[in-house]
């Protein structure tokens, strides 16, 4: 694998994540959660991963008196997300000259 490929992204759940945050910046947790169809505690569990990895940020507010948490990519997990993609992207099109 090239250097773009991200063990920790890779991940489909993960990928997943990534994909949604990439193309709306900070989005409050209940949207990813359900846009994914994923439980509470299965998300929790990835985001701490991608946090842990420096991809990952989690902001906590309040909305009518309701604790709230937001996520986003951090600019480290752009970078990684771009690469990672970029790095399928290149897998797909060696994929491609294979003999049928």
């Amino acid at each position: 694998m090239g250097a773009g490929f991200s063990e920790v992204i890779h991940v489909p759940t993960r990928l997943r994540i990534c994909a949604l945050l990439a193309g709306a910046g900070e989005v409050e947790f209940s949207v990813v959660r359900d846009a994914l169809h994923l439980s509470d505690s299965v998300l929790s569990k990835h985001l701490k991963v991608l946090e842990q990895a420096g991809f990952a940020g989690l902001r906590k507010g309040s909305v009518n008196t309701r604790t709230r948490t937001w996520v986003h990519l951090t600019k480290e997990g752009q970078r990684a997300f771009k690469a990672h993609i970029e790095e399928l992207r290149q897998l797909a099109a060696s994929a491609d000259q294979l003999p049928q």
